[in-house]
C-alpha cells in the first residue's frame, strides 16, 4: 500500500521509512476507526509498551552502572509513563496523523494524553515489527533524546516525596481534595488541594487529577522545605 502525504511527512519527522507501510497505517488507527476490514493499534500499543520498557531499562543501566534498583525504578517510571509518551507524541505532531472516529475527533481526541501516549507506543511496535529491535531502539532513543540523560538522579514523584516527609515526622499521609473542575470533557482542568495534618496546604491545577495532585504536592513540599 502507498502512504498519503501526511504519513510520508510523519516518516520524516520520526526518521524512519517503513518497508511495510501497512504497519504505520495500522499504528495510527485508533479503535474508534476500526472495522472488519481495518485493524486498530491496540495490539501494537501492547507490544510497543514492552519494547519501550526494555530499551529504557537497558539505557538506564548503562547510564549509571552503580545505581541501585531503588534508584533506577523511579527514573524508569519517569521515562515510560503516559505523560512522557504523550509529550514525545506532541513533539512529532502525532495527533495530526491519527485516524479517529467522528465521536473521538469531536471530543478532542487528537490532543488527549492517553490517546497520544498509546499511539507513540504503537509506532514503536510498528518499527520493531518492520525493522527489528535495533531500529526500534534507535527510534526510541532518538525521540526521547536528552530526557534519558537528564532524568533526575532522584526521580521519585512529588507525592511520594511528600508522603515520606510526613511519615518522617510522625504525621499521617497527605490528603488530596479536588476543589474545582472546569472546561469541557475533552479538555478539563482539575484543581486539587494538597494538605497535611500540621495545617500546611497548597493548591494546583492541571489537565488531569494525577498531574494536579503531583503539582500540588510539589508546591507543598517546596513550601515545607523552605528555610524559615
Amino acid at each position: 500500500m502507498k502512504l498519503n502525504a501526511d504519513l510520508r511527512a510523519f516518516e520524516g519527522r520520526i526518521g524512519y521509512h517503513f518497508a511495510k507501510p501497512e504497519l504505520l497505517n495500522r499504528a495510527v488507527t485508533h479503535a474508534s476507526m476500526s472495522s472488519a476490514n481495518r485493524d486498530d493499534n491496540q495490539r501494537l500499543e501492547f507490544l510497543g509498551d514492552r519494547v519501550l520498557g526494555l530499551v529504557m531499562a537497558e539505557a538506564l543501566l548503562k547510564l549509571d552502572p552503580a545505581a541501585t534498583e531503588g534508584q533506577l525504578a523511579p527514573r524508569f517510571n519517569a521515562l515510560v509513563r503516559k505523560e512522557a509518551c504523550a509529550e514525545v507524541a506532541r513533539e512529532i505532531d502525532m495527533g495530526a496523523v491519527l485516524k479517529l472516529g467522528r465521536s473521538e475527533m469531536l471530543s478532542g481526541g487528537r490532543r488527549k494524553q492517553a490517546l497520544l501516549g498509546d499511539a507513540i507506543e504503537a509506532i514503536i511496535a510498528a518499527v520493531y515489527l518492520d525493522g527489528g529491535f535495533d531500529e526500534a531502539k534507535a527510534l526510541i532513543l532518538r525521540l526521547w533524546g536528552d530526557r534519558v540523560m537528564q532524568v533526575k538522579q532522584d526521580a521519585r514523584d512529588a507525592k511520594t516525596a511528600l508522603q515520606e516527609w510526613a511519615q518522617a515526622r510522625g504525621l499521617p499521609p497527605p490528603a488530596y481534595v479536588q476543589t474545582d473542575r472546569q472546561g469541557p470533557d475533552h479538555a478539563p482542568v482539575f484543581t486539587i488541594t494538597a494538605r497535611i495534618e500540621n495545617g500546611a496546604s497548597a493548591v494546583a491545577s492541571a489537565p488531569s487529577k494525577r498531574q494536579a495532585e503531583q503539582a500540588a504536592a510539589k508546591m507543598l513540599l517546596a513550601q515545607l522545605e523552605r528555610p524559615s
